[in-house]
């Protein structure tokens, strides 16, 4: 054996070698989860530095400034936002002729593909969404934060060969911890994963997803990189009676976050409609924001600064809803024409002005109830970011985490689940699982749901399949078929194609003729699976059809193998039980 055939197979054994303790040993996994929770939160750190050199380099501000809490910008500057959309125009134009298959985002990943994501395409989100925010447009980061997180996640858990609820649970680890570091607050992050990215919570996953969380802090505070903190001081905390006007809160954050979410689909449509060719459309939204930006500057990226500037300035009633229609116009206009971002941070905007507006109304109402402006704009804040993103314990937590108050976060938890209860009941969706409705998809959580996908008939069914003749005689089908030698019977007609289900013992009752057709005596001759369909489509057929056992038949009706109801029952069981073992750290 040459010394060259030998090498390979001695680089493989360390990866082997850690592979079987990141499989066996929890503490070996958490030690993998604090790894790429400390490479996430470097990976925000450098983002957020990106994103906001470019802005201070387009825009002229200094580093300290934010953007969208300047006075005003020059008219010229603004020119930069339709350029930045004709580079993601044109960077989008080179990609479609270059990529083969689609970008996938950590939620889609973890609910339909077990945690596989493309580190390349996640690395081309992450180029799309800085070029977006550094040129202004009104989106936040955090869509890149996450999918470098999960992206790093998923690549290094996919060398190791993880199972399946490891990986996905080694993804939302990279991707809360990501946010966790943007935020400088380990919870937030940890919660972001769970209700988010991974959709659960479970025993198994609690430890490596708060230690990644805490270890992308760590990692961004050493490297000296100052957060995205709300500074916001709470001067009196809710009292009791408080809580009654803030649950009418959450639920007007639900309304409105609905109907921003309905308008960001009904954007996309319009703009789709437009005989503008595709990659020009970000040039178009660009110019229109640029307008937008004219009128205020707080329209211009995620909106941190603004919200800061708005809290402190001792704003107007009627400054508040104008900003307040031009950064959710804003939004709309980005993603609708091709922006690349998230509706997180905007969110958390938006929700503060809308809480800000809520407490001066209220103010106006005869009353004995007096809501703090400031702790209006927290709660509001929470509850809005919940009813589009979701996850009303990850922005309680933001609030916790950001204030230290206790009494103004169970405020938040409680308008944000009045916020969440809403929007689940009467829309069912959070943002990025509504731009997958959109798409096609159904799912409206992170819940692993791709291992039924990938369950399908054609997978389950047997192949060995009896088949006869449906103008065949009884004689011929006892001669073929004897007692005890199938129980049932596949009919098919002249062309091949099914034509029923003959049970063998139904074959050989007393007052049956030899001369007469099998034909006759088939059963569900209409019902039949494809096989493509998930298993949770063929249970519900076996359902509706009140039948044992169902042909696979392809497009143009011809047998390809049959299913038993009692085998499909069996199957979905024990991959249930896999799933849940995965859940609590059994496999």
């Amino acid at each position: 054996m040459t010394s060259a055939s030998i090498r390979p197979r001695l680089s493989t054994r360390p990866v082997a070698w850690l592979r079987g303790r990141f499989r066996s040993s929890e503490a070996w996994f958490i030690a993998l989860a604090i790894v790429v929770g400390t490479v996430a939160g470097l990976l925000s750190v450098v983002q957020s530095t990106l994103a906001h050199g470019l802005q201070v380099v387009l825009f002229g501000l200094t580093f300290d400034d934010r953007l969208s809490a300047a006075v005003a910008i020059s008219p010229w500057r603004l020119a930069w936002l339709p350029f930045g959309g004709l580079l993601l125009g044109g960077l989008g134009q080179l990609l479609g002729r270059l990529r083969t298959q689609p970008v996938v985002d950590v939620v889609e990943a973890n609910a339909l593909h077990g945690g596989r994501m493309s580190l390349r395409g996640s690395l081309v989100i992450c180029v799309q969404t800085l070029i977006s925010n550094g040129f202004g447009a009104s989106v936040g980061l955090e869509a890149a934060y996450a999918q470098a997180g999960g992206g790093v996640a998923s690549a290094l858990g996919r060398r190791l060969r993880l199972r399946r609820s490891d990986l996905r649970t080694l993804v939302g680890a990279g991707a809360g911890a990501a946010i966790g570091a943007a935020f400088g607050a380990p919870l937030t992050g940890a919660f972001y994963a769970f209700e988010i990215v991974i959709g659960s919570y479970a025993p198994s996953m609690i430890a490596p997803v708060a230690a990644a969380a805490l270890a992308a802090v760590l990692a961004a505070r050493g490297l000296g990189s100052a957060p995205y903190s709300i500074n916001i001081a709470v001067f009196h905390s809710p009292d009791a009676a408080d809580f009654i006007l803030y649950a009418g809160l959450g639920g007007l954050c639900a309304a409105l976050g609905v109907a921003l979410m309905l308008l960001v689909a009904r954007g996309e449509t319009l703009v789709r409609r437009l005989p503008v060719p595709a990659w020009l459309r970000p040039l178009a939204g660009g110019g229109v924001l640029a307008l937008l930006a004219f009128l205020s500057p707080q329209t211009l990226s995620s909106g941190h600064g603004a919200l800061h500037a708005d809290l402190s300035g001792g704003v107007t009633l009627k400054l508040l809803l104008f900003v307040l229609l031009l950064k959710a116009a804003a939004s709309i206009i980005s993603l609708a024409s091709g922006f690349r971002g998230g509706l997180f941070f905007a969110s958390l905007f938006l929700g503060s002005l809308i809480g800000q507006i809520y407490a001066r109304f209220a103010a106006l109402i005869a009353i004995p109830i007096f809501l703090q402006p400031e702790n209006a704009a927290l709660v509001g804040m929470g509850a809005f970011a919940t009813a589009v993103v979701g996850g009303p314990l990850t922005m309680s937590f933001l609030v916790l985490e950001t204030t230290r108050d206790f009494g103004v976060a169970a405020a938040t938890l409680a308008a944000s689940l009045v916020a969440s209860s809403i929007v689940r009941e009467r829309f069912g969706y959070s943002f990025s699982t509504w731009r997958l409705h959109l798409r096609g998809e159904t799912i409206r959580s992170a819940r692993d749901v791709g291992w039924v996908r990938t369950l399908t008939a054609g997978r389950m069914m047997r192949t060995d399949v009896p088949t006869l003749s449906a103008s065949a005689t009884l004689a011929e089908f006892r001669r073929r078929f004897p007692l005890g030698a199938a129980t049932r019977v596949v009919l098919i007609d002249d062309t091949e194609r099914y034509a029923g289900i003959l049970v063998t013992a139904s074959a050989y009752a007393d007052d049956l003729a030899d001369g007469d057709s099998v034909g006759s005596l088939a059963v569900n001759r209409e019902v039949t699976l494809t096989p493509e369909m998930n298993i949770e489509q063929v249970m519900q057929t076996f359902d509706t059809s009140e039948t044992e056992d169902l042909p696979v038949v392809d497009d143009q009706g011809r047998v390809l193998g049959l299913l038993a109801e009692v085998y499909v029952v069996r199957r979905f069981a024990k991959e249930l039980e896999t799933v849940q073992q995965g859940l609590f750290g059994e496999t």
